[in-house]
């Protein structure tokens, strides 16, 4: 993102919403997924109070489902068409140890997409 540790954890800059609340429990390969009814109880009230959102970065599949309508099939194809959502949000791949594979696959994601995320990061925080 760009950014130093404080300005990330700086709470009157850069809000972090998790899609679920509530931890939902281990599965076989990580974490289960949000339970819907942690998004649809929080989610919604939260972005409502949050009135000056300038970029939303939406990381990874659970998030996409829910904030990108028209979103493509999959993860991969989403991030590549980042240019269709507009300047204000940003479809991203969950930045986790398991995705390396999908970094060292898609080799255009650091060359084309990590500047813009910098620079729109940069812009927000201006």
């Amino acid at each position: 993102m760009g950014i130093d540790r404080d300005t990330f954890y700086d709470s009157s800059r850069i809000a972090i919403l998790p899609m679920g609340f509530c931890y939902p429990g281990k599965g076989r390969s990580g974490d289960l997924p949000p339970l819907p009814v942690c998004a649809d109880t929080w989610r919604r009230r939260l972005l409502a109070a949050l009135t000056e959102i300038e970029l939303t970065l939406v990381i990874g599949q659970y998030a996409m489902n829910w904030h990108l309508e028209g979103r493509e099939k999959n993860l991969t194809e989403t991030v590549k068409r980042w240019k269709d959502y507009g300047s204000g949000v940003l479809p991203l791949p969950h930045p986790s140890p398991r995705n390396n594979i999908w970094l060292k696959r898609n080799a255009w994601f650091e060359a084309e997409l990590l500047p813009v995320l910098k620079e729109r990061v940069k812009s927000a925080l201006a």
